[in-house]
């Protein structure tokens, strides 16, 4: 169903309360900015249940996904007292969230239906009370404590004694805005497919026998079936390498944020691709050729 804009207004306000009051029960001054962010990330969630049950529209979470953790960027950067490498850290998520941010946006994300996943999950669910438990647990409270575990490098980045921007931090920050870049790609080229496809747009000529198909098969999409996953999760490990060469070693704590999105990413695959498998009889001599989200090397 299509929500109404009053409620995404009303909702994002809400949000912003959530991340006053976080503030003002640990403030960061006086508590672990880790707490602070815990806190906010507990109250959007009851949020996101509650609009949920209260429209119908189970996509709350999906709305937070480029905004909370930009939040919470500038919360690790606020409890450094503002330190260049917190700082860096925190600029970089925000070209990262505004990025997907105008994506989800110009796809109707905000104000058009919910993820067409949500209502065909709902119909193999069946059960009322097993789909709401499904929703509390899994859509808002486990999606979103994601959100703390992919931005725990920058935690680890605003705990550091040394703060300054480091020459591993260059390097790592070079590879996430190149994996940026692949993201904002790969999504263009999807978006132009299926505008043109739906005649929204002047039809491309090189996609001409996509459009038989029905799903997009050249250009990035001709050597991973998903290289926007590919380009999101550099993105996030990225950031892991960033916060951990940080503390002084490549391999650190924090990497539970960067393996839990890839096997979330990884079940997503599964789950989308199930759907379009059924729609679209092409699809698995697709599944053949070119693998899920790393490119597949050809002799």
């Amino acid at each position: 169903m299509a929500v109404q804009k009053r409620f995404v207004g009303i909702f994002f306000i809400i949000v912003i309360l959530c991340f006053i009051a976080a503030v003002l029960i640990f403030p960061l001054d006086s508590s672990s900015p880790l707490m602070t962010v815990v806190m906010v990330t507990l109250l959007t969630c009851i949020t996101s249940f509650i609009f949920g049950i209260a429209t119908g529209d189970y996509s709350w979470t999906d709305r937070l996904w480029s905004t909370a953790p930009v939040g919470y960027a500038w919360i690790y950067a606020a409890s450094a007292s503002w330190s260049p490498g917190s700082i860096f850290a925190a600029i970089l998520v925000t070209l990262w969230g505004a990025r997907l941010t105008f994506n989800f946006s110009r796809r109707g994300g905000y104000t058009g239906s919910e993820d067409y996943r949500w209502p065909i999950l709902r119909k193999r669910i069946k059960n009322s009370v097993l789909w709401q438990a499904f929703h509390l647990l899994f859509i808002a409270f486990y999606q979103q404590a994601l959100f703390i575990a992919f931005t725990l490098p920058l935690y680890v980045i605003a705990v550091q004694d040394n703060q300054s921007i480091s020459f591993t931090m260059i390097i790592s920050a070079a590879a996430m805005l190149a994996f940026l870049v692949l993201e904002t790609r790969a999504d263009q080229q999807q978006y132009i497919f299926q505008q043109s496809k739906y005649g929204h747009r002047l039809r491309v000529r090189a996609y001409e026998e996509d459009y038989k198909r029905g799903f997009l098969t050249t250009g990035l999409y001709e050597k991973t079936r998903h290289p926007n996953y590919l380009g999101e999760l550099g993105v996030w490990w990225s950031i892991y390498f960033m916060g951990a060469f940080t503390s002084g070693s490549p391999l650190h704590w924090s990497i539970i944020g960067p393996i839990l999105l890839t096997l979330l990413f990884i079940g997503s695959t599964w789950f989308t691709e199930s759907i379009t498998s059924s729609k679209y009889q092409a699809y698995r001599l697709y599944q053949r050729r070119t693998w899920p989200i790393f490119p597949k090397f050809r002799e």
